[in-house]
């Protein structure tokens, strides 16, 4: 039951996140190219994207340890390995989310500690592109041929 629920939310928090990062990089490339002032709303974006990025770590991690299918993964690594779906979850989602979300962090303290405000949008944009890069190639789109799941989970 409980893995049902965190599976569901896991799923909507990732809507969160991507708009919220989509947004960060949108106005890190609008600040840097154009020269427009690092505000306290800038900087309340900045900190919201980590905020919701960790939240979805948060999330992920415990959806991690209550999963059957990471259960299996772990429990039967010699032939889990080999299957593409499992492994996606058991390693190739999990660790690939977890350097979205370091590139994330490292962009929002980077950020937070540059001396302009041009270079904290272009520390921004920069590294939260690099970010979302890591996070679309990660997740289990519907369309995706080897591993696919919904829009949303319910």
């Amino acid at each position: 039951m409980l893995y049902t629920y965190l599976l569901a939310l896991h799923s909507l928090v990732r809507w969160f996140v991507l708009l919220a990062l989509v947004t960060g990089i949108i106005a890190g490339y609008r600040g840097w190219l154009g020269k427009k002032p690092f505000t306290s709303r800038s900087n309340f974006l900045r900190h919201s994207i980590a905020t919701v990025a960790h939240i979805q770590l948060v999330l992920g991690v415990w959806l991690y340890f209550v999963s059957p299918v990471i259960a299996y993964f772990l429990h039967n690594f010699k032939d889990a390995v080999h299957n593409r779906q499992i492994r996606f979850f058991g390693m190739e989602h999990s660790l690939m989310m977890l350097v979205a979300i370091v590139l994330i962090t490292i962009g929002s303290a980077a950020a937070k500690r540059k001396p302009t405000d041009k270079a904290k949008f272009k520390t921004m944009a920069i590294w939260f592109t690099i970010a979302l890069l890591v996070l679309l190639s990660s997740i289990p789109w519907p369309f995706s041929p080897l591993v696919s799941r919904p829009w949303l989970r319910f």
